[in-house]
């Protein structure tokens, strides 16, 4: 890994060139395969990773095996940051979506490196506050709505504009269920019943919103 890739990390934007050499030099940089489990939630280790290429999912598991994804972060998002700076055990599980290099930096190096650089420790704080804002976001919406509110707005955020089309990345109908705390059945039918009503439509595994999908059903 090169200074000039971590410059283009926000986490380290305003760090001198000196010190991005040194923090590319102390880092390991690695390469993962689709759906290539990380982090298992529980796992006692220290260490920040930060995705140079790729997309990964956050999760968290229950005693039955059900999992809820909290989150997804692609290039220049990074995790970890809290067992690094607690020691604490993993407090989530994170899996790649696609084909991933993620550069890697231990507790020792890093949190030295945050005593004599406290701009880089602020921008951390501040990345930690907005991923905490987009968890509790997530739980007020798991509380506050109903499955079909939550599947409307899984689609609705994680679609973009492309080429003048609304078009989510590809979704299975498990990953929806997993985000919005349902099964995949009740998904399927709410599914179904949105693309007879013209909402969206399907390009291979990409969801296209064709037109505003309403609150309730």
């Amino acid at each position: 890994m090169t200074a000039e890739t971590l410059r283009a990390i926000p986490l380290f934007a305003n760090v001198d060139d000196q010190d991005l050499v040194r923090i590319a030099a102390a880092s390991t940089v690695r390469t993962y395969r689709k759906n290539s489990i990380i982090i298992t939630e529980g796992d006692v280790s220290s260490s920040l990773y930060i995705i140079l290429s790729g997309e990964v999912k956050v999760f968290v598991s229950d005693e039955d095996g059900r999992t809820n994804i909290v989150n997804r972060l692609g290039p220049g998002d990074y995790f970890g940051e809290l067992s690094l700076l607690d020691e604490e055990p993993r407090s989530a599980s994170i899996e790649t979506l696609t084909p991933c290099q993620i550069s890697i930096l231990t507790r020792q190096y890093f949190v030295g490196y945050l005593e004599a650089n406290p701009r880089v420790a602020i921008r951390l704080l501040e990345g930690m506050g907005q991923r905490l804002r987009r968890t509790t976001d997530h739980a007020k919406g798991l509380a506050l709505r109903d499955v079909f509110g939550r599947i409307a707005n899984v689609l609705l955020k994680s679609a973009s504009d492309q080429d003048g089309r609304m078009i989510t990345p590809p979704l299975t109908q498990q990953d929806i269920a997993d985000q919005v705390g349902a099964s995949r059945e009740m998904v399927s039918r709410i599914l179904k019943d949105l693309r007879a009503g013209g909402y969206i439509s399907m390009d291979g595994k990409r969801f296209i919103i064709n037109k505003a999908i309403p609150e309730r059903w």
